[in-house]
């Protein structure tokens, strides 16, 4: 399998599971498996809950707004993501997250609003950084782990001012960087763990072991350490991406975010054409603020590979 094969399997496959898990955010667990009993009868891209068949949500809108940036500008420009992420929320997307709303919408410059966010409410370890982050695992993984993981950090840092999310998202570059080699993320998390943050190291790695189970979260999954152990627990318990997104959405809670996280990791690790057809065919994405544009997965590919170049 190719290196783009994997990445269009991240990046597609994080907003497949986005659209997939919208419906179901905050239902409770089995509720997905409920519905749809059997894998691969059809209809599950079912819409609801203010969402069309197929739509994904802030995650995927939130992902190609960093995406156009990182192409668009040719790297990493922190400011000219923010802007775009301004814009989009001033355009009343129909979700958008509690604390990146505030912000994106309190006027202040783009390398403080966080942090002051952050110092005022001490609540900031939110799983809205980690949920955006396929495309940007793809587009710095040819650099090493130490620039995949900075990147993540950094990127996190726009909207979340808790070093826990910025730990959180590297971590999850860094498994999406592994896998797009061809290498296995499960073996590569002891390793990952040693460039963590030694004040962070001891959450991700109780919700990265072998033996945890998002039942022994002690916090909901909208925060991003169980959102993350989560989607790994998703990914070591399946045998496939179709499977790991069905195990991700059943859990409850967030699903949309813990389905986009989980798609993104099982899509670099089985790759595009494991993704069936029946859920790429009706996936898009509004972009509020972007003149009416809506992307579709021809799109979201087409994206997919200026990142790769």
């Amino acid at each position: 399998m190719t290196f783009l094969q994997r990445a269009l399997g991240a990046v597609v496959g994080s907003a497949v599971g986005d659209a997939l898990g919208a419906p179901f955010e905050f239902g409770p667990e089995g509720a997905f498996s409920a519905r749809f009993p059997a894998a691969g009868h059809g209809g599950e891209m079912c819409g609801g809950g203010g969402w069309d068949p197929g739509e994904a949500t802030d995650d995927t809108q939130m992902a190609v707004l960093v995406a156009e940036s990182l192409v668009e500008c040719g790297g990493l420009e922190l400011p000219d993501v923010f802007h775009r992420f301004r814009r989009w929320a001033a355009a009343e997307p129909k979700d958008i997250g509690l604390q990146t709303e505030a912000v994106l919408s309190g006027g202040d410059p783009w390398d403080l609003a966080a942090a002051l966010h952050f110092r005022t409410h001490q609540r900031a370890a939110g799983n809205g950084a980690l949920m955006r982050a396929a495309p940007s695992a793809v587009y710095f993984a040819p650099l090493g782990r130490d620039a995949t993981m900075d990147a993540a950090r950094r990127l996190a840092a726009l909207t979340h001012g808790d070093r826990a999310a910025w730990e959180g998202t590297a971590v999850f570059h860094e498994l999406v960087r592994v896998a797009l080699a061809g290498e296995d993320p499960l073996a590569a998390v002891a390793g990952t763990l040693g460039a963590v943050h030694p004040e962070h190291r001891d959450r991700y790695a109780t919700v990265l072991a072998p033996d945890w189970h998002p039942d022994l979260a002690t916090e909901f999954n909208g925060a991003v350490w169980p959102c993350l152990g989560s989607a790994v627990w998703a990914l070591r318990t399946t045998n496939g991406y179709e499977d790991a997104v069905r195990a991700a959405i059943d859990l409850g809670g967030d699903t949309d975010t813990v389905a986009a996280v989980t798609g993104g990791l099982a899509g670099a690790v089985h790759g595009i054409d494991a993704i069936p057809a029946r859920w790429t065919r009706p996936l898009h994405v509004p972009l509020p603020g972007f003149a009416g544009r809506v992307l579709s997965t021809a799109d979201l590919t087409a994206l997919t590979r200026r990142l790769c170049r």
